[in-house]
């Protein structure tokens, strides 16, 4: 009993403080703000994004590594919002002790770079909360984090490093969630007066942007991810391939077929050669051979009648020669003829390996890919259940 009882008295005063955050040891204005609020539903839901006003006070950068690149500092993070939620009657502003934070919806704001942050706990957690009659909420937070900076070091010691705090909201987007800076450039604070042992603050500038990331996994670990499931929540089947399987991996490889795809048409268009070229080049070609065959044809001739002379009347009629073999002959045009054969090939290929727009590979593809999943979908199912 007598072990018994400290631990009995404990859980009840744990119990009566959060009793106590609840509402019924809360001031009448208090319980009635928060009389049917939902902290999981951010002000404005229905009406458009909610704003929230960033500034920032440096109050040191305590190390700055080049081995780890990545510098530290203790920052004191200040957000203001409006939640109409929060509206009450009166002229002055009501300061929470920072533990009610809990009650009340907060930005899910967190530091992108960021290695290691934790917040001030001493003596309480370094947390403020501060409410305005017409809604406004200010809330405050020291943070000490280490935050990643990509430095360029190939001037060590006469270099200069631009590092960067970026903060994000974690789940919303620009639709729900939209932060700025209070007051321009004027809302970070504190570097002017910030002595450090090598490095010296030459200047600081504020900016807004939009980070675009892809939400979800990829469709193909999704389907490995399926196909390992199903091995795993099936009883051994080593020596058969289940329908299961063979569907999966239908669509697997639908999935990286369409990967493929992807790839060939970016190739292709990076990679896009000028048609006219191809063109002009099989018109070369063809001029070449018109011409080596007429080469041919005159040498044959040549070969055959030698030129007559004016003072030698008896030669006008040249009986053929035999100086040039015909086997020789025979083969010199077999050679030329093959060589036109192989140039034409080489032009045949080069058109047909020839996209002229890279955007029909696209075009053909949301056609043929549909069309041939539903045929392999037809097939897999008359098989599976009829055959």
């Amino acid at each position: 009993i007598l072990f018994i009882l400290p631990f009995v008295r404990f859980m009840e005063n744990a119990f009566l403080s959060a009793e106590a955050i609840d509402g019924d040891i809360l001031p009448p204005t208090i319980q009635k703000l928060m009389k049917g609020y939902n902290k999981y539903l951010r002000p404005f839901f229905d009406n458009g994004p909610v704003t929230v006003g960033m500034s920032l006070d440096i109050a040191s950068i305590d190390t700055i590594s080049e081995i780890n690149m990545d510098y530290t500092a203790t920052i004191f993070l200040r957000q203001r919002w409006t939640d109409e939620r929060l509206c009450f009657e009166g002229n002055k502003s009501l300061s929470l002790d920072g533990r009610l934070v809990e009650l009340l919806w907060v930005p899910d704001t967190f530091i992108v770079d960021s290695k290691k942050s934790f917040l001030h706990d001493i003596t309480v957690e370094n947390r403020l909360i501060r409410i305005f009659p017409n809604g406004t909420v200010l809330y405050a937070l020291r943070i000490t984090t280490t935050v990643a900076c990509n430095m360029d070091l190939t001037k060590y010691p006469m270099d200069k490093q631009t590092c960067t705090l970026q903060l994000e909201s974690w789940g919303y987007n620009v639709n729900d969630v939209m932060f700025y800076w209070t007051r321009g450039n004027d809302s970070v604070s504190g570097l002017d007066t910030l002595r450090l042992a090598q490095y010296t603050v030459e200047d600081y500038y504020t900016s807004v942007s939009e980070a675009i990331y892809e939400t979800g996994v990829t469709t193909v670990l999704t389907m490995t991810t399926l196909m390992m499931g199903a091995r795993t929540s099936l009883p051994n089947a080593n020596c058969f391939i289940k329908a299961i399987d063979v569907y999966l991996g239908i669509c697997f490889s639908f999935i990286f077929g369409a990967l493929i795809e992807y790839a060939v048409a970016h190739f292709c268009t990076l990679h896009h050669p000028d048609a006219a070229k191809i063109i002009s080049y099989g018109h070369e070609l063809q001029r070449i051979e018109d011409e080596m065959n007429g080469a041919v044809r005159t040498i044959t001739r040549n070969s055959q009648c030698p030129k007559p002379q004016d003072d030698d009347s008896s030669l006008s009629k040249c009986p053929p020669t035999e100086s040039e073999p015909k086997g020789e002959r025979k083969e010199q045009e077999d050679q030329c003829a093959k060589v036109s054969y192989l140039l034409k090939k080489v032009v045949c290929f080069l058109n047909c390996c020839q996209v002229e727009n890279p955007h029909y590979i696209d075009n053909y593809s949301r056609l043929s890919f549909p069309l041939s999943f539903i045929i392999v979908n037809l097939l897999y199912w008359m098989y599976y259940l009829y055959l």
